[in-house]
């Protein structure tokens, strides 16, 4: 079997899905993107076609280390990026080569079904504990919500939207503003007030994690982190820059709640230093940026000797999903799997969900197959990060 083309093409909302087509007929997919990067992903994936045309695609490994290492300037989001959709490609067409569904290939599975965690926010108080209840009653046992509102999001363009004439409500009345480096009481008592009636709305049964989303300074983060402790949530992600490895171990030594981390991490050089100055003990790598399944799966073991857990991050679409799925059925250290979908009008089968889990996928490779027809409508997009701006004073700040 020989790789004929590689093709990508953008879809709602955000993504790129990629295909990797063969002589024999079998079609690989892979999720290739950066929020944000689409087109420039897809071109890295264009330019790793031209050594990959011609090859025969179930040595992954193989064709993992040529195009990591002939890169020559290696790693970095966009190349992690590319890199790793097509291994997702690879690992599909090897699975569909064997007859079996990836995990096999990789000696597992270790569990039966896999449990996932939903995101609820809300632009206040009552919408957040909402839509928390609302998720128990489908069945999550597992919630993350985030330490900035929804209506947040739309105050950070203040000043921009009230130079458009639009009515804005008074600055200090802005109830979940984005955070400053240095914050006030009644900041860290509203963040700790939302966290804890989600917490009263669903009981101590459930799991909540909270994500500052790297956009807390080190001086808050943990003014934050020690008033929720009361609360437990089940991991603190990213609650400063990810980059910022030194002050990340300094605030997991001063916490009893375990600290994640990994979205924004890639290959396992990145999360190497994490591990040994025990920064984080929840390790998140994103199957479509990290450098793929296997590397993820490296990544785990590991996290596995520093007692470390997994917890796969994935806002993507449901090619990441299933990539992350075949990590999740193989590790022992496996936590709970992020998602924003189950694939319902992309996939012929999307995922079945039922009691806070998701089970396997059991046909050969990823288990999956896009549904064609139903996404006429999706293809193409214009995605592009939100420009975040902070109401007091136009600063530009993470988002």
């Amino acid at each position: 079997m020989k790789i004929t083309k590689l093709e990508t093409f953008l879809v709602k909302p955000r993504w790129l899905f990629l295909k990797i087509h063969t002589d024999e007929g079998l079609v690989g997919l892979g999720e290739p993107i950066l929020e944000g990067r689409a087109l420039t992903v897809a071109q890295a994936v264009a330019e790793a076609g031209d050594y990959l045309i011609g090859q025969d695609p179930t040595r992954v490994m193989h064709h993992w280390q040529a195009i990591y290492k002939h890169a020559f300037y290696r790693g970095g989001p966009i190349l992690s990026s590319a890199l790793s959709g097509i291994e997702h490609a690879l690992w599909d067409l090897a699975g569909k080569a064997a007859g079996v569904p990836v995990y096999k290939l990789f000696g597992g599975p270790l569990r039966d079904r896999i449990k996932v965690y939903k995101g609820v926010g809300g632009a206040t108080v009552e919408d957040a504990v909402n839509n928390a209840k609302a998720a128990v009653a489908l069945g999550f046992l597992a919630l993350k919500t985030g330490v900035v509102s929804a209506s947040a999001v739309g105050t950070v363009n203040y000043r921009a939207r009230q130079e458009a004439g639009e009515e804005m409500p008074p600055q200090q009345g802005i109830p979940h503003r984005p955070a400053r480096i240095i914050e006030t009481p009644g900041f860290v008592g509203r963040v700790v007030d939302r966290f804890a009636a989600i917490r009263e709305a669903v009981g101590n049964e459930i799991d909540i994690a909270i994500d500052f989303h790297g956009a807390v300074s080190p001086q808050t983060a943990m003014l934050l982190i020690k008033a929720l402790e009361p609360y437990q949530p089940l991991f603190v992600e990213e609650p400063v820059q990810c980059q910022n490895v030194d002050i990340l171990a300094d605030i997991a030594r001063k916490t009893h709640l375990p600290i994640a981390t990994g979205e924004r991490i890639f290959t396992k050089w990145g999360f190497r230093e994490i591990l040994e100055k025990r920064a984080a003990s929840i390790l998140q790598p994103d199957i479509s940026h990290c450098g793929g399944i296997f590397e993820a799966r490296l990544i785990a073991g590991m996290a596995e000797s520093y007692y470390a857990a997994v917890a796969p991050h994935c806002p993507l679409g449901p090619i990441s999903l299933a990539a992350g799925l075949h990590l999740d059925a193989s590790i022992p250290n496996f936590l709970a799997q992020e998602h924003t979908t189950f694939g319902a009008g992309y996939l012929k089968d999307p995922f079945v969900f039922k009691d806070g889990y998701l089970e396997l996928p059991t046909k050969p490779g990823l288990g999956i197959e896009l549904d064609e027809e139903a996404m006429v409508d999706k293809i193409g997009h214009d995605w592009k990060n939100p420009q975040a701006f902070h109401p007091d004073d136009g600063a530009a700040i993470d988002w």
